[in-house]
């Protein structure tokens, strides 16, 4: 958790099965027509974590989005707690709504959820994070039974990262990586690919330290002050968020480095960081449309607009550096 598991964020967001058909979406779309018993549509909303501003500006898209629709939310908050989220699905699946977004807290514990879920019969959408192991399942394998994962493509966005990185790093040298919380996909997912640009080119990147930073700012100033106490030369640090970028950016400062601060969210700071220079480069999120994204995608399913069997809908997601930090409006 960009926040997700972002984004990026302290708990944040911070993404899985056997797909039967895959999909891109580029926005949310617009409402059916005329759709029978729209009005009669209930949709549950289990947040991972209201406080946290990723997933909170994902809600805003998805309230907006019922508002326009005209579906009732039913919503419960984990609060970022595992446990709690598990206390919140049974209590969603007690009042019998039409459908359900799941935003997990924990990639892993999802799968159970997802799975009583469809028990129940209820259409599921999981939202900003996989369902499932992201070790042994590919972000566009999603979770059997789900109707989709609506969410950003999280290889591809460290994909971006790394190519963001390699800009500011043509020659290579040594980066460090700060992660988010334990359990969180993106841990996994914002990595996988980042080296790639690089060694597409012929170019090392050395990683000397992997460090969590859970997502939040303050962590992460943490992180990074311990990173360049011990490897005083390393040239760029990567966060998997904006929040966290945002602290390791105070933290280098503060040491008189020259590393670069990369990160993945395109959230107001991070966005104020690459204008002002203390960061390089972000990856531009937009939580908003995100949220109003995966409420069509139910809505859709609900009414027979557009039936979907496990696909994955995402978004463009671009790379952003001062020279076209004008392209990404923050929507967190």
């Amino acid at each position: 958790m960009t926040t997700k598991r972002i984004p990026l964020v302290a708990l944040v967001v911070a993404l899985a099965a056997a797909g039967c058909g895959q999909a891109t979406d580029t926005s949310a779309g617009s409402a059916a027509e005329a759709a029978p018993d729209a009005k009669n549509l209930t949709i549950g909303v289990s947040n991972l974590g209201k406080n946290f501003p990723f997933p909170a500006a994902i809600v805003g898209g998805i309230d907006e989005k019922a508002e326009e629709l005209g579906v009732k939310l039913v919503q419960v908050d984990a609060q970022g707690a595992a446990e709690k989220q598990a206390n919140d699905v049974q209590d969603l699946i007690g009042q019998k709504p039409s459908g359900v977004l799941l935003l997990p807290v924990d990639s892993g514990v999802a799968t159970g959820l997802a799975d009583q879920l469809k028990t129940a019969g209820i259409p599921t959408v999981a939202v900003a994070s996989q369902v499932g192991d992201p070790a042994t399942r590919k972000i566009e394998d999603v979770y059997p039974g789900l109707v989709a994962l609506v969410t950003q493509a999280e290889v591809k966005a460290g994909r971006i990262a790394g190519e963001l990185a390699l800009a500011a790093l043509p020659s290579g040298g040594k980066v460090a990586i700060v992660e988010g919380t334990a359990g969180f996909a993106e841990v996994k997912t914002r990595s996988a690919e980042f080296l790639a640009p690089a060694q597409d080119k012929g170019v090392t990147f050395t990683v000397v330290a992997r460090q969590p930073g859970d997502w939040v700012p303050d962590k992460a100033q943490s992180a990074c002050q311990n990173i360049l106490a011990a490897h005083p030369d390393v040239a760029l640090i990567y966060n998997q968020s904006d929040d966290m970028a945002v602290g390791c950016s105070k933290a280098v400062k503060a040491a008189g480095s020259k590393a670069k601060v990369v990160g993945v969210g395109g959230s107001k700071l991070g966005v104020e960081g690459v204008s002002s220079g203390d960061i390089y480069g972000t990856v531009c999120y937009k939580p908003k449309d995100l949220g109003a994204l995966a409420l069509q995608v139910m809505y859709d399913q609900l009414t027979g607009a557009k039936k979907r069997d496990a696909e994955f809908v995402t978004y463009d997601t671009p790379g952003i550096t001062k020279a076209n930090v004008a392209d990404c409006a923050p929507q967190w």
